[in-house]
């Protein structure tokens, strides 16, 4: 689907917890043998594969570049002159090799549906999701469900809080025999979608209004401040799921870390972080959530559950090109409004502050989010866990 078009049975063990407090993946002897991670082409050369790259989850330690040993290396800092080159170039990269008739069409997909690609950029919430495939390895989940799984007739994916259907969409397209349904309070999906896609309005947090066991895969990314009951919404998916149907939750945990100690005294990025989990607290939708949706899925009757932490970085400083371009990606959303939208609201209607108090703390935080020395990032829970057969 072009971008400009999305808008207006294997057991395996249960993981325990590492001492770093998040699960590594099952090992070879227990995670099924499949090959439903097959990686997906992104369409950008992050060259993961051809120089340099590092692993990001668990308690690996991000690198930074260095400068004086890569005389080749140019600064990719934050700079608002640009900022649209790179997207622009993103962009580029996603909608080469498929060419129609003189027109370009995106490489998300197999290319079958939709009008040809616009100059436009690609919105918030697509680069979101092209982020988080390069983030992931170019996989669209992480699961270890069996293709075959969704390859069969009559299977079925739900895709929660579908936003623009984007990654509801990439789905149909890769398993065009499954039923995709992408489920959002908002209508800003489009309707030229491919015919196994389906979007419905609605508000997950209500009772669901599907069949007991009608899913193969529940599937829920960037929920938070969405959803205040998770526990209900976990046990809704294990009542909707399939016998051996998986369900899997993704979302960042905001808060600066580093690995290397660069972050300054009197953070504005770290204030800002703070001020962020005040505001969802006293929404009632707290962002540390992800940290119990494990045990809230073995709770709920789930098994081989694990929470996989990746480290999400922030700004262009990491060694690895792929993890540089996802920075980079995350740089440019905050800077360029994602602050904005996240906190202004909340600050004055929640809290009760001033819009110019929060102006001089975000300032601050943008000015961190452009230094090249500083190198933060932040926490990207992935956690799934399958209804047993």
């Amino acid at each position: 689907m072009p971008l400009s078009d999305r808008r207006p049975s294997t057991h395996v063990e249960d993981a325990e917890p590492g001492a770093s407090g998040c699960h590594e993946s099952a090992s070879n002897e227990t995670r099924p043998k499949t090959e439903n991670n097959a990686p997906v082409d992104s369409g950008v050369d992050a060259s993961s594969a051809s120089e340099y790259d590092q692993e990001n989850s668990g308690d690996h330690l991000l690198e930074a570049h260095n400068n004086a040993d890569d005389d080749s290396f140019a600064d990719e800092g934050y700079d608002g002159s640009d900022a649209s080159s790179f997207l622009s170039s993103i962009l580029s990269e996603v909608r080469r090799g498929v060419e129609i008739e003189g027109r370009t069409y995106a490489s998300y997909g197999r290319h079958e549906y939709g009008m040809p690609m616009d100059e436009k950029e690609l919105d918030r919430q697509d680069l979101q999701h092209h982020k988080y495939n390069l983030l992931l390895n170019d996989r669209f989940y992480v699961a270890p469900i069996p293709d075959e799984q969704l390859q069969e007739s009559g299977s079925r994916v739900l895709d929660l809080g579908t936003g623009t259907g984007i990654w509801a969409m990439d789905m149909a397209d890769k398993f065009p025999s499954a039923e995709i349904i992408g489920v959002d309070i908002a209508p800003t999906q489009p309707s030229f979608v491919p015919p196994n896609c389906i979007f419905e309005i609605d508000d997950v947090e209500d009772d669901w209004p599907y069949r007991p066991a009608h899913f193969d895969f529940v599937h829920g990314r960037d929920l938070m401040t969405a959803v205040r009951d998770w526990p209900r919404l976990i046990q809704q998916a294990y009542t909707h799921l399939k016998p051996g149907g998986w369900i899997q939750l993704a979302s960042t945990i905001p808060g600066a870390l580093t690995d290397d100690d660069t972050i300054p005294p009197n953070s504005g990025y770290v204030e800002s972080g703070r001020v962020y989990f005040e505001i969802a607290d006293k929404m009632g939708a707290p962002l540390d959530a992800p940290r119990s949706w494990a045990e809230q899925m073995r709770e709920a009757g789930f098994t081989h559950v694990q929470d996989i932490v990746y480290k999400l970085p922030m700004g262009s400083w990491p060694r690895s090109k792929r993890l540089r371009t996802v920075g980079r990606l995350e740089q440019i959303m905050m800077l360029e409004g994602g602050f904005e939208a996240y906190m202004l609201r909340g600050y004055t209607q929640v809290l009760g502050g001033r819009p110019e108090e929060l102006q001089v703390i975000l300032a601050l935080a943008k000015r961190e989010l452009k230094d090249p020395n500083i190198h933060t990032y932040v926490q990207f829970h992935v956690t799934y866990g399958m209804k047993p057969q």
